[in-house]
């Protein structure tokens, strides 16, 4: 067991901080919630209620949407693109797909490598991009769970307001449902915009996310 948690401790971390951040989310959320119907003059809903209703939903969706969003563009981006001294960067010559040796991929796999490394065809192709596919489709899932929570809780505060109700298609048009996933988007899109870069000049002694700390400045791709 010790050995199991030493091996797996980075997921097991965020795994748990994520998960008490979640229902830390719930409390706050719930308590905020009824605050507000308590000064509009509505009745209060339960905790339970609560963790299952449109706006908790659309709270939680749309920060998953946009996290995943930014790992699925910033996998693709680093094939193509490259930053000068940044270990979040390959090696300026290397930008694109890389070589079949490269990869370790077709006749160059050994014998270790996954098995769809080492066929050809479609299933060599869908491993290839195995990665960007999952993670492109838990983004368009948690988006689409995002619209169809967020359509439910808007309705119901413009029926509260005694305002006519949006449709589902109606509500993707709205400011409402681009405010929620823009603001998300802009501080994600910042943050690994600032990571890429503030990587170059500083450093975290023994983090992969960083180069050793006597590496030079224009150093790029070297991790510590």
């Amino acid at each position: 067991m010790r050995r199991f948690l030493h091996q797996n401790s980075l997921s097991l971390f965020f795994g748990a901080i994520f998960l008490a951040a979640l229902v830390g989310q719930s409390f706050a959320g719930w308590a905020a919630f009824n605050d507000t119907q308590v000064s509009e003059g509505l009745a209060t809903i339960g905790y339970g209620e609560y963790v299952t209703s449109s706006s908790f939903a659309a709270d939680v969706a749309e920060n998953w949407q946009s996290e995943y969003l930014q790992f699925l563009l910033y996998i693709w981006a680093t094939v193509w693109f490259v930053q000068r001294g940044s270990p979040e960067s390959k090696e300026i010559t290397q930008a694109g797909p890389e070589s079949d040796r490269d990869q370790e991929v077709g006749r160059f796999a050994h014998a270790r490598s996954p098995r769809w490394a080492g066929v050809g065809g479609a299933r060599q192709g869908v491993f290839s991009h195995s990665l960007l596919i999952v993670m492109g489709a838990i983004f368009l899932l948690s988006w689409l769970a995002q619209s169809v929570a967020g359509v439910v809780a808007f309705d119901e505060e413009q029926l509260a307001s005694l305002e006519a109700p949006l449709t589902w298609g109606q509500y993707l048009l709205a400011s409402d449902f681009w405010n929620r996933t823009l603001q998300n988007w802009q501080s994600e899109f910042l943050a690994v915009g600032s990571m890429a870069v503030l990587s170059v000049y500083l450093r975290e002694r023994g983090s992969p996310e960083s180069k050793p700390v006597g590496a030079r400045h224009d150093d790029t791709g070297a991790e510590g």
